[in-house]
């Protein structure tokens, strides 16, 4: 019926409301790291006594698709149910653990070592992924997220992505892409780049000589990033607000530029319109005020780390690697993901 987003920070409140959620501030007293979803759920039960059924979808698992919260909120609206909860099966052998220092034998947990299933053969165990958590208010305020009638609710194991620790960031990038849900809207393949010179391409600095000669510094990197997409058939140009036309030349990127550029979204829409695509097609990587609404309207959208603010709020992608540092490269890797989902949804 709603969706809330709960927390003390400013900036995510920013997020959430900028993307329709409404927001429940929590007080310190949960918001300390020892502190529990179920104790920021009572919080905010406290507060809407209109509430009688509760879904709680964890951040953390970034597949989850809405059909099957749709299915879920169908469990406790239409069948009764006072929880449900989700799983993933697994086909994994357990042991029990041995101490160091104890003097004992590991024992079999849910296996007969005699009688060894071969995995693909055993039907395995269901295992809570963490994805969500629904329950009536009744439980919640009893101190429960499960309990009453309960179901469980059986996801696909590609859906099951689970962020602990660090190493499962790049692991759940690489799922979102080949699993996550994207929209109704198919996906498209993007067939053209635009990248903005100052703060992307470079880091923005100038150095000015005692001839008045300008220099600029670029990363190797993103040049060899630029050519791994035009090896794709994917076509690269370049925009800045500055005539940068020698140094541009001087780089030798063999790219079409636009350079003195006063309207960057009348530059990018005249290239969109000339080359036929639609705005799904086409990718932009900008740092500045002056990309935003660039960054608004095309399908994929990027920033180097230390892009302002506004242009950092605007973007799909926040990279790890600042301006001038890496970041055309790291946006390029962005692209070829998308592009193993475009590719992985026509086989199926």
């Amino acid at each position: 019926n709603s969706i809330w987003v709960s927390t003390d920070h400013d900036e995510i409140e920013k997020v959430a409301k900028q993307f329709g959620a409404q927001v429940h501030r929590r007080s310190p007293e949960v918001s300390q790291d020892s502190s529990t979803s179920l104790e920021a759920i009572k919080e905010f039960l406290n507060h809407h006594h209109e509430v009688d059924i509760v879904g709680n979808i964890q951040a953390t698992s970034p597949c989850l698709h809405p059909s099957d919260l749709i299915k879920v909120a169908d469990l406790i609206q239409k069948e009764g149910f006072d929880s449900v909860f989700s799983v993933v099966r697994r086909h994994q052998f357990r042991w029990s653990e041995v101490k160091k220092g104890e003097n004992k034998m590991t024992e079999p947990q849910n296996l007969n070592p005699a009688k060894r299933y071969r995995r693909q053969d055993w039907p395995g165990e269901l295992y809570e992924n963490g994805s969500f958590y629904f329950a009536k208010r009744h439980l919640i305020e009893k101190g429960y997220l499960q309990g009453g009638k309960m179901a469980y609710y059986e996801m696909r194991a590609e859906h099951s992505v689970d962020i602990d620790i660090d190493i499962d960031w790049p692991i759940a990038e690489q799922r979102v892409l080949s699993f996550g849900y994207f929209g109704k809207e198919p996906l498209k393949e993007v067939k053209l780049l635009v990248c903005s010179v100052d703060g992307c391409l470079t880091n923005g600095r100038i150095y000015v000589t005692e001839d008045q000669k300008e220099m600029v510094s670029y990363d190797y990197r993103d040049i060899v990033g630029i050519d791994l997409l035009k090896k794709r058939g994917i076509q690269i140009r370049l925009i800045s607000e500055r005539d940068c036309s020698k140094t541009l030349s001087a780089m030798r990127l063999g790219c079409i530029a636009k350079v003195s550029a006063t309207n960057k979204l009348q530059v990018l829409e005249d290239w969109q319109k000339d080359m036929g695509l639609s705005w799904k097609e086409v990718a932009y990587l900008g740092n500045e005020e002056s990309d935003v609404e660039c960054l608004k309207k095309v399908g994929m959208s990027g920033v180097p780390a230390d892009a302002c603010a506004v242009a950092q709020k605007a973007a799909g992608y926040i990279c790890k690697s600042k301006g001038g540092c890496g970041a055309v490269r790291e946006f390029v890797e962005h692209i070829f993901l998308l592009l193993e989902k475009v590719n992985s949804a026509r086989k199926q």
